[in-house]
């Protein structure tokens, strides 16, 4: 609490002398930069013409031109996406106040978009590329980056891990490229490559994204296809997210400081019988054995885990210049409680960012430094299933001294007093963990930009970059929490008894980069044409110090003969790379690139991987039969083809032999003792997975691009997909390795149509619709054909004993569910327990009845967002849907049978009322792999609703701005679980993603 308070007078220290600073300029224009509707346009330049004297609009499109002497002056305002507008504006005693209103263009095809070292006109563009600036993000209290452009780009799908806080998403780029390692897209940060892989044995770090402030974000680039990636070769394959932070604008001092204050509700619940109505079941059974357990209280265990959960987000920043100096300061506070109990996120963070130009602007410096530490507070998510399942007839407290004094299940026969497989109190599960974390992070790079006078048409550049990340972390299980660990362990010395659990860990990553590339730009007038080559040479090394710590009691007693060692995996990445565009009257455009590289964590026969794209677009809109056009205002046609490799997610030396300590299934009996011994571990000399792409476009814009859009189709085809495979007999000691042994495919089409309905001197409404249409299909598992071979089984669930519900089978999708055909009742339309359809007729049920059902991966997703000004005031919406998507609803199926509520053990938990219609008694385990389970979980969610109004100015020299937002707002599903998007495809303990209210303001000097 007091470092809270001391970062809060911090806050207001600085802000209170940077207003007073403010206030006392005089001898200066200022006013406001509006578009034709009232609302501001940020970052606008503005400039005194025939001067060197400018200034950079804020974030609310404030500026002020400082340093002027009375008189009149011609001011030249700019901005991207907007028509130059040009005003004499007079001083006189020493100040002028002049508001300018300009034009917006439809589209700047002009316009700048950052790609893979360098940057490339919009109109110019050959690959599947899409630029999300800041003013087009999603609004909202966002903690993590990816959240700023769900549902706003077609083929990306970007979905939330859970409601943890900082929890992360699983970003998908075109369906992903793999099975066994990563499919996440590589992220780009100011030009440095990031590792996204945590590690670790603790949830001490929450995902490397959230590290980043996405108030310091300045625009995101998702590259899709294989022409836009292939410059980046062997981390590409599942596309490439390039970030921009904020940069300063030089100029006057501009100061913003703006704060939301959030309520997070946690509005989902998982459907189970309440206290009276279970009660009056248990009475009516007649189980005079479990009517006798039955309690006296009514209490609803998942209102006593979750709670209405607040939070603050404050942000200030500072920009401007000195004299050739712009630069750009931001410091960030982040609270945000979770809606499990006991849980929470606290990050500070702070950005720097100076980018001076020397020597007639010829040298480029961009000092890049990013800092952010997190705090962090992880709930025991255990406690959610188990307040779906703890009996609701008994209190929170069982008023005795013993296990705390909470209420559990007890059973005097057993050695710890305790039935040892009956649910754990979920109060106490929360209250008697505590699972804490904090991570640091710091990202800089400096990147020098150099334009030889003597040629200026080649261009050098230096990029220097470390990554360095620090986590740690303890977790400590009391040992007055009731359940399996309460006083299990005996102290073979002393032969006393102890409890809990106390775990840690710590790691450092670090990764360093050194790149160099030269950029020859020339004009070659005579032939109408343009060439731009890149080449560039590429050093990553990458760095982990892993800790491994012995396992405790929670008083500290040491529960193994492990000792502590220290680990340091460390991957190297060298790469080499050229592009070519070539460019004919400005309407023709070819783009070649090719990329090698070359990693350690492959072995030296495999080491080295070459990766090619080529590509063409046609400007149809410059061709003479549409030039003069007023319906067609843009029209441009692409295709493209490439190869794309993946290395991440791999081990570092998988490729290398070596011994490994048995597991206790595998130990030597020397007299009457077994040993755990070393043997040989599985090694492979892996290839890269290789993806190729084929991508065909269509850009377009009618009506003086009042309505533009892309068209993309697209095929990919991956090669040598790592699969787990079996081991040969007497090939190795493990039944298992992971080996290049596989294909998939995954073909699709993708829309995108923007258009803006009306426009007029008060009102503007745009509209913004994509759909992402996407197969995936296995087409190979087997190094040789084999018909006996089902494929890789995996999806845990909870019922039964070591039960899985998906598998990856060759010719079907990725992640299909693995299950038995369900019988119905032909009067009831109810399933039939155990009776399920003998698929291969041969009069028995077993696994060769099982088939592949649907999958946990939409056919289809679309994204629709709307927003409206009416001169100060603003709306806006943003909704996303997927369809085709399915998920097995393991609540419904592990509490919906009556051997669950009237446990063979002798308790009583709670169930799903689902069990008075089916019947079920899950006397099989089959019966949990039924396809009755696998549910639709197609949906539309309704991600957020805003509103905003711009008071405008206060003090003569602030502005104020003020707005509200509601996220997660409604889902419409047909699931009959708690939520339908989630990225593994099986409901297990599910933390539900909370409906969070959002209200805030923004202070502009």
């Amino acid at each position: 609490m007091k470092k809270n308070n001391m970062l809060r007078t911090m806050f207001l220290s600085l802000f209170t002398f940077l207003y007073v600073f403010v206030y006392a300029q005089t001898g200066s224009i200022s006013g406001q930069v509006l578009d034709d509707v009232g609302q501001p346009v940020p970052f606008a330049s503005v400039t005194v013409k025939g001067t060197s004297r400018g200034a950079s609009a804020d974030e609310n499109g404030r500026y002020k031109l400082p340093g002027l002497s009375d008189g009149s002056y011609t001011i030249v305002v700019n901005a991207v996406g907007f028509t130059q507008m040009e005003k004499v504006v007079r001083v006189a005693g020493g100040e002028a106040v002049a508001d300018f209103t300009i034009k917006r263009s439809a589209v700047d095809l002009t316009e700048a978009i950052v790609i893979g070292y360098g940057t490339a006109r919009k109109r110019d563009l050959t690959g599947a590329v899409t630029a999300i600036s800041s003013k087009d993000f999603n609004k909202g209290s966002i903690t993590t980056p990816e959240q700023l452009v769900a549902g706003k780009v077609a083929g990306v799908s970007i979905i939330s891990n859970d409601g943890q806080p900082g929890g992360g998403s699983a970003i998908r780029i075109r369906g992903g490229a793999s099975l066994s390692v990563s499919n996440d897209p590589l992220i780009v940060i100011d030009g440095v490559p990031l590792e996204n892989a945590n590690g670790g044995s603790l949830s001490y770090s929450p995902n490397p994204l959230s590290l980043i402030n996405p108030n310091d974000i300045e625009s995101m680039n998702i590259l899709k296809d294989a022409s836009a990636t292939a410059i980046y070769g062997s981390r590409a394959s599942n596309g490439v997210i390039i970030i921009t932070t904020k940069k300063g604008k030089g100029g006057k001092l501009n100061v913003n400081f703006s704060s939301q204050f959030t309520a997070s509700d946690p509005y989902a619940r998982v459907k189970v019988f309440g206290a009276e109505e279970y009660r009056e079941m248990v009475n009516a059974s007649g189980k005079n054995d479990y009517i006798s357990q039955l309690g006296t209280a009514n209490t609803d265990w998942q209102d006593q885990i979750y709670r209405t959960a607040f939070g603050t987000d404050n942000n200030i920043n500072v920009s401007g210049g000195i004299k050739k100096l712009p630069y750009r300061l931001s410091l960030g506070y982040l609270n945000q409680g979770a809606i499990l109990k006991t849980g929470y996120l606290e990050r500070f963070s702070g950005a720097l960012n100076i980018n001076p130009r020397f020597f007639d602007d010829h040298l480029k410096v961009d000092l890049n430094l990013k800092a952010t530490r997190t705090n962090s507070r992880y709930a025991n998510k255990e406690a959610i299933g188990n307040s779906v399942s703890f009996d609701p007839t008994q209190p929170i407290y069982s008023g005795v001294p013993r296990f705390n004094g909470y209420t559990a299940y007890l059973d005097p026969g057993a050695a710890t007093g305790l039935r040892g497989l009956a649910p754990k109190n979920p109060v106490a599960m929360l209250d008697l963990t505590r699972d804490i974390g904090s991570a640091k992070r710091f990202i800089g790079n400096v990147q020098l930009d150099y334009k030889l006078h003597f040629f200026p048409d080649l261009r050098l550049n230096l990029n220097l970059a470390y990554d360095g990340s620090l986590g740690w972390g303890t977790k400590i299980i009391s040992d007055s929490l009731a359940g399996s660990d309460y006083y299990s362990y005996k102290d073979p010395v002393t032969g006393t008894m102890h409890g809990g659990s106390a775990t840690e860990a710590r790691q450092k990553k670090e990764s360093k980069l050194l790149e160099f590339y030269l950029n020859y730009t020339k004009e070659l007038e005579k032939i109408d044409s343009r060439i731009e080559f890149v080449a560039g040479y590429a050093y990553q090394d990458f760095l982990n110090t892993n800790n491994s710590f012995d396992p405790y009691t929670a008083d500290g007693l040491v529960k193994s003969t492990y000792t502590y060692f220290i680990d340091y995996p460390q991957y190297i990445l060298i790469s080499y790379y050229g592009r070519l565009n070539y460019s004919y009257k400005g309407k023709y455009f070819l783009t070649g690139t090719v990329r090698r590289d070359g990693s350690s964590r492959f072995s030296p026969d495999n080491r080295w991987g070459i990766y090619p794209s080529g590509a063409f677009a046609w400007r149809l809109k410059d061709e003479n039969f549409l030039k003069e056009s007023n319906t067609v205002s843009d029209l441009k046609l692409r295709i493209g083809y490439g190869v794309t490799g993946q290395q991440d997610g791999l081990g570092n030396y998988d490729y290398v032999s070596y011994y490994q300590l048995s597991e206790n299934t595998a130990q030597y009996q020397l007299g009457d003792k077994f040993y755990n011994m070393y043997r040989p571990g599985g090694y492979y000399p892996r290839r890269w997975e290789q993806t190729a792409t084929t991508n065909i476009g269509l850009d377009f814009g009618f009506l003086n691009n009042r309505i533009t859009g892309t068209i993309d189709a697209y095929y990919k085809k991956t090669k040598y997909l790592l699969n787990d495979a079996s081991q040969a007999a007497g090939t190795n000691f493990v039944n298992r390795i992971v080996a290049n042994i596989g294909d998939m495919e995954n073909k699709g089409v993708e829309l995108t149509l923007n258009t803006r309905p009306v426009e007029n001197n008060n009102v503007t409404w745009d509209f913004g619709f994509n759909i992402t249409y996407n197969e995936n299909k296995i087409t190979k598992l087997t190094i040789a054909p084999d018909s006996t071979y089902p494929g890789v089984i995996y999806g845990d669930i909870d019922g039964g004993t070591n039960n899985k519900v998906q598998i990856h089978s060759e010719g079907y999708q990725r992640g299909a569910f693995y299950v038995f055909q369900q019988v119905y009742d032909p009067q009831r339309g109810q399933p039939l327990e155990n009776a399920f359809i003998d698929r291969n007729k041969d009069g028995l049920i077993n696994d060769q009845d099982r088939y592949r059902y649907k999958g946990s991966d939409p056919s289809m997703f679309l994204g629709v967002n709307s927003s409206v000004t009416y001169k100060r005031f603003n709306a806006g919406f943003s909704m996303r849907a997927n369809i085709g998507n399915y998920l097995y609803n393991n609540p419904f199926s592990s509490t919906g049978n009556w051997n669950t509520i009237y446990n063979k053990l002798g308790y009583l938990t709670n169930g799903s009322p689902n069990v008075l219609s089916t019947g079920f008694n899950g006397d099989q385990s089959n019966v949990y792999l039924s396809d009755y389970y696998v549910q639709n979980a197609s949906f539309l969610r309704m991600d957020y609703i805003n509103v905003g109004y711009d008071i405008g100015r206060i003090f003569k020299t602030a502005s104020l701005r003020v707005n509200a937002n509601c996220q997660n707002v409604f889902v419409i599903t047909k699931y009959k679980g708690i939520d339908p998007e989630n990225k593994d495809g099986v409901d297990r303990n599910f933390y539900p993603r909370p409906r969070i209210f959002t209200a805030g303001f923004s202070l502009s000097f």
